[in-house]
């Protein structure tokens, strides 16, 4: 498996199929890391669709994603469901930022964050402007997750 990026180091590029709710409409597309230079990026890997945890944290996200567009910052959810086991989570919790699906967990594997057998580590990581992971928190057990708080401040902090 290989390493988590360190900070001041380039992320991993990717390409992944995902969706964005908007207004009651799915907008099915491939996101690529590269295209989302120039601005601030927060990486959201979350293990599941419509869990617990992750329910909660996505939420929450979503509720404060008026504070990461102030910073200039877009947020993407990352987690190895489908499509479209996104879009019905998306619908139900009415989320308001692109989820990706890493089902082979390939881009889970580049940022050294899956567990074979169990998916992937709760992870955020904050990519600057460049690509360049800024800051990131990796979880152990990830029954917990970071606020949008610790994140608003780190993105403030670019």
């Amino acid at each position: 498996m290989a390493k988590s990026p360190e900070v001041g180091t380039p992320a991993p590029g990717f390409t992944l199929p995902g969706l964005l709710l908007t207004e009651g409409s799915a907008e099915r597309r491939d996101y690529r890391l590269a295209e989302a230079q120039g601005s601030p990026l927060v990486l959201v890997f979350y293990p599941g669709d419509d869990t617990a945890v992750c329910t909660k944290q996505l939420c929450s996200y979503t509720s404060d994603l008026d504070r990461f567009k102030g910073l200039g910052a877009t947020v993407w959810g990352i987690s190895p469901q489908d499509v479209d086991s996104h879009e019905a989570f998306a619908r139900k919790h009415r989320l308001g930022f692109p989820l990706l699906a890493d089902t082979d967990r390939a881009v889970a594997k580049a940022f050294g964050i899956a567990v074979p057998g169990l998916g992937l580590r709760r992870s955020v990581f904050i990519l600057d402007a460049d690509g360049t992971v800024r800051w990131k928190h990796v979880a152990l057990a990830g029954l917990t997750f970071q606020h949008s708080d610790t994140l608003t401040a780190q993105l403030a902090a670019l």
